[in-house]
């Protein structure tokens, strides 16, 4: 092969796109095998109903991306359960964010695919490869040909198809984008205290003892709405349901364990308390679906419980025989669900680590480095499981606010 002639930039300067862009080719060692234009005919009624093909879709692109964005942003998303005012609405938000992000995306898929099968010309180029960086020719070549490229596919007197395309694009991208935003959690941006905490990661729906609030022990009973039926249809009645009930000592067996939640004193609706016409079913629910609330109510065998090592500072937090753990793993935040009586550990079912309930929650076993933070615990003077403070360390995974 002849070595490429020299050019000055005078020389390319006086060269026009075409020239450029041949030029260009020439230099890249490419051989143009086929090009065919779609339409050589000026005013050809086939290039219009093409571009109106594309317009079509990217019409629908952008339809559906205005509509996934208005749905995400203002459409009623919060759950309702059966019977209550709204329920429609909500049970449309999901479908509707699916249908429309598939138009914002599917449609401007196939504007493109159109605008390639049906506008752009046809060419079959081939093209030798080389090593090594591109010099000062090469570079204003490649320009010459984008801007080629960009004048044969004839998107720039096609302004508004240009137009929609770019609006298109945009909006596309802004639908796939914005869910992510909601994933995005800032760690230190407190909101009022409530059963699930304040929104911080160290908060809890047992933050509220703290406040003065009386926080019970609270067992879930699995109890579930009750349902009947009216003129208008099957309606959910929650009200005298209570979720959560108090506990006492004597409601746990010796070397068993109970998942207990937080149950504030003003949400207490059962025994001598229990009003059938008071609604605490929803708040209950909070409190069980709170992501830090769920503790491991143990009770040791006695002679274990003769046994045990406290942490040091920790040596009044249990009650007895009952212990208190918090049952987020210290790995990465899985639910410490089971309980090994003949051993004491606490197992994680999904990495296998272990801890010791005899030894303030210390891991035996598995990546957990941590102990499981530990809830003082004591009874109030009905004879109730109350909290008798908070968790002095943040609860679940490893932080770097963690001194343990």
């Amino acid at each position: 092969m002849s070595e490429k002639k020299k050019y000055s930039p005078q020389e390319l300067n006086s060269m026009s796109n075409d020239e450029l862009a041949r030029l260009g080719t020439e230099l890249d060692g490419v051989t143009v095998a086929y090009r065919k234009e779609r339409f050589p005919v000026e005013n050809d009624p086939a290039s219009k109903r093409a571009s109106v093909s594309v317009g079509v879709f990217l019409g629908l692109s952008i339809i559906g991306a205005l509509g996934f964005l208005l749905v995400y942003l203002f459409w009623p998303w919060q759950y309702k359960g059966h019977g209550a005012d709204g329920l429609w609405m909500y049970t449309f938000y999901t479908p509707l964010l699916g249908v429309c992000a598939a138009l914002a995306i599917g449609g401007l898929g196939l504007a493109v695919v159109t605008y390639v099968k049906k506008i752009i010309p046809e060419e079959i180029s081939v093209q030798r490869r080389h090593d090594g960086p591109s010099d000062e020719v090469d570079r204003r070549t490649m320009t010459a040909l984008l801007n080629d490229s960009w004048n044969t596919s004839t998107l720039g007197r096609r302004k508004v198809l240009a137009g929609m395309l770019g609006a298109s694009g945009v909006l596309a991208g802004l639908s796939v984008i914005f869910p992510v935003f909601s994933m995005i959690k800032n760690p230190w941006k407190k909101g009022p205290l409530g059963i699930q905490g304040d929104g911080t990661l160290w908060t809890s729906g047992w933050t509220l003892h703290s406040k003065g609030v009386k926080v019970y022990l609270g067992r879930d009973t699995g109890a579930i709405a009750d349902f009947h039926d009216s003129e208008i249809g099957r309606h959910a009645k929650t009200e005298g349901i209570s979720r959560l009930v108090r506990m006492r000592p004597e409601d746990l067996d010796a070397g068993s364990m109970e998942t207990v939640f937080p149950l504030p004193a003003d949400l207490v609706n059962d025994r001598d308390k229990h009003d059938k016409a008071r609604d605490v079913y929803e708040e209950h629910m909070h409190s069980i679906h709170g992501p830090r609330n769920a503790v491991m109510l143990i009770r040791l065998r006695h002679k274990d419980a003769q046994e045990a090592v406290e942490r040091q500072g920790q040596e009044d937090f249990h009650y007895g025989d009952y212990y208190a753990y918090s049952k987020i793993c210290t790995h990465i935040g899985c639910p410490t669900s089971l309980y090994e009586a003949q051993t004491n550990r606490i197992l994680c079912p999904c990495h296998q680590s272990q801890f010791d309930a005899k030894m303030y929650g210390k891991p035996l076993f598995g990546p957990a480095a941590r102990a499981l933070p530990q809830l003082p615990i004591e009874v109030d003077e009905e004879g109730y499981l109350v909290a008798k403070g908070d968790f002095i360390e943040p609860v679940g995974p490893a932080f770097w606010e963690r001194r343990s």
